[in-house]
């Protein structure tokens, strides 16, 4: 320990006495020289005693600064969202030109928005306990603007002479995409393995009953309805396919200025024929002067088709369909078709648009599927709501010119 500011003390009670003893010829060894003396030994002691302590808390808190700096992971540390020091990694990480540049920034700067709750609600969780929280993940805005997902651990800790909270962690964002990568990869294996398991069986079966009566023909016991059977099998493998076509990514879909009213009134005429056969009557409700959509008409006109014979087939003692398009506000047209048919339970609803689920006992499940599709392609929504014995309403909400890009809610 150095002892400078003893010395000093007591140097200057000693050169004070020999002046006054010099000046004012007073004896040298007095009682006040030794209580001055004394106190300058003592006083000087706790100074030399402060700086040695101020030193190595210096040397410490350099130390521990050299510490952090090492770690790969960031490592911010902060009180009442200031930021009191960072390491490298965490000024890489954010993108600053220096740990100046976020030295007494709020922490509260770069976290995007949506977090900023959590973020608060996680600090008043750490100040009550003193533990270290276990990993929370957030994203993060760096200095030029672009984001980032970083997850992180924090705890209190006590920096200089006051308490500070430590959050370590690191950027996530690759890891993160992925993980995403590899959930949509599996999910996409998943829909793979049902959809090929699925065509196995639809196809099986026409092409079980088409080597049948084929192995008839060799007999020669040859009759027209054999026929008819064969060819209707395979307008139906045809049929198959050909929905597995559209779900495919298109490849030349040319999207037009189209007038849905117009539209919809060629889908009316086009299914009048097979409705007058079912004992189906349809009534539209149209707004008039609908703003104008961007569509593929030959896809569009596929969803309504398969909407309307739906509809028919969910009444097999007739009824009535009411076709409803509105505009709103928002610049989207909001379409209906509402039948009085047997209607779906409930549970089944949220599986409505999966391969190979379907309620009618010769379905496949892809024409809904495909409308889905083609509906999304739009950047429209589609959803079903429905009631046993009461009927289902199917609604549409598509944008119209003036509103290109209808914007999707998640709850």
């Amino acid at each position: 320990m150095n002892r400078s500011g003893q010395i000093i003390l007591v140097l200057i009670s000693v050169l004070f006495t020999a002046y006054q003893t010099v000046m004012e010829q007073e004896p040298f060894f007095t009682v006040d020289f030794f209580i001055f003396t004394i106190i300058a030994f003592f006083v000087g002691r706790q100074y030399d005693l402060a700086r040695f302590y101020a030193k190595k808390a210096k040397l410490k808190d350099e130390s521990y600064k050299k510490l952090i700096d090492s770690f790969p992971e960031s490592i911010i540390i902060h009180d009442n969202f200031k930021i009191c020091y960072v390491n490298d990694a965490a000024v890489k990480m954010i993108g600053a030109g220096s740990r100046e540049d976020l030295i007494y920034r709020s922490i509260l700067d770069f976290i995007v928005p949506k977090y900023m709750g959590r973020a608060e609600e996680r600090i008043k969780m750490i100040k009550k306990k003193n533990s270290p929280l276990s990993c929370i993940e957030y994203e993060l805005m760096r200095g030029d603007g672009t984001t980032f997902f970083f997850e992180g651990s924090s705890m209190n800790i006590s920096y200089g002479k006051s308490e500070a909270i430590l959050t370590i962690g690191k950027d996530i964002t690759e890891k993160r995409e992925l993980t995403e990568k590899l959930l949509l990869k599996s999910e996409k294996m998943a829909l793979l393995g049902q959809m090929a398991a699925g065509i196995a069986h639809e196809i099986r079966n026409p092409l079980t009953s088409i080597k049948g009566f084929i192995q008839l023909f060799k007999s020669n016991h040859l009759q027209e309805e054999y026929y008819n059977i064969v060819l209707s099998e395979l307008d139906r493998i045809n049929a198959i396919v050909g929905e597995f076509l559209v779900l495919s990514k298109p490849s030349a879909s040319i999207f037009v200025e189209k007038d849905l009213n117009e539209l919809i009134k060629d889908v009316i005429t086009l299914m009048s024929t097979q409705s007058i056969l079912n004992n189906v009557q349809i009534f539209s409700e149209v707004d008039s002067d609908l703003p104008m959509i961007c569509c593929e008409e030959a896809q569009l006109k596929q969803v309504f088709l398969n909407l309307f014979k739906n509809a028919i087939e969910a009444m097999p003692d007739g009824g009535n369909i009411y076709l409803k398009m509105k505009g709103n506000e928002k610049g989207t047209i909001v379409i209906q078709v509402i039948d009085e048919g047997v209607g779906i339970p409930p549970e089944r609803i949220p599986t409505l648009g999966e391969p190979f689920y379907t309620t009618k006992e010769k379905g496949t499940g892809l024409g809904l599927m495909t409308c889905y599709k083609i509906i999304e392609t739009h950047k429209g929504q589609l959803s079903i709501h429905s009631e046993v014995n009461r009927g289902t309403t199917i609604e549409i909400v598509i944008p119209t010119m003036t509103q290109p890009l209808l914007k999707r809610e998640f709850v």
